[in-house]
């Protein structure tokens, strides 16, 4: 399964008349958070695969229609949600740790709750060697892809998540890539794959 990912940024590669045409063939979309509405309305309307998103904590992931303002058509909120697709299991969490107040900003006890909802699916963890099998979160988890600021620290609940289901990879946008060669992927101890998924990109699993 190949998987487009994408978050914090509108790239032109993907707001493109030339999309999905401009890139190989992928199953599946993940959007990683603060993402205009729009946008990903756009790329629902492109593509003919499932489009999941988790909210960022910049409050874009809205569209408004008819005076009111409503999530995006043609996508699906995976906030707190479980997503089967091809045999696999996605599941999300949206927002950051709290840094100010503010859409989007969770306190840790609310990250950690979010991590833990999934504990009916121990038995497949344990049956299958993954209680679930991609992690979509708009923050990271603490690591090589977390921020060095307070912002963009990343969340211990994830590290939580990761011990308890196993996940084969873990997608997630919200801190800067910065510098000549900033770091997008690295492989967990346990073997989980997390990978910065800002602008947009392609994973085979």
């Amino acid at each position: 399964m190949r998987l487009l990912l994408l978050s914090d940024q509108v790239h032109p590669h993907i707001h493109s008349p030339r999309f999905p045409h401009n890139l190989p063939p992928f199953d599946l979309v993940l959007a990683a958070g603060d993402l205009p509405g729009e946008y990903l309305e756009y790329v629902a309307s492109k593509v003919a695969v499932p489009v999941l998103f988790v909210p960022g904590n910049h409050g874009e992931e809205w569209v408004w229609e008819e005076g009111r303002k409503k999530r995006p058509g043609g996508v699906v909120n995976l906030h707190g949600r479980l997503y089967r697709h091809r045999g696999l299991l996605f599941y999300g969490i949206g927002g950051v740790p709290r840094y100010r107040e503010g859409e989007g900003q969770l306190a840790e006890a609310e990250l950690y709750r979010m991590a833990l909802k999934p504990l009916l699916l121990l038995p497949r963890r344990f049956l299958r060697g993954r209680g679930v099998d991609v992690l979509l979160t708009h923050a990271p988890p603490p690591g090589p892809t977390a921020g060095e600021d307070f912002a963009h620290r990343g969340s211990g609940a994830f590290l939580l998540f990761h011990r308890l289901f196993r996940p084969r990879l873990h997608v997630h946008g919200h801190t800067p890539l910065v510098g000549a060669n900033p770091q997008r992927r690295y492989r967990t101890p346990l073997g989980v794959e997390v990978v910065h998924a800002q602008g947009y990109a392609l994973w085979d699993l």
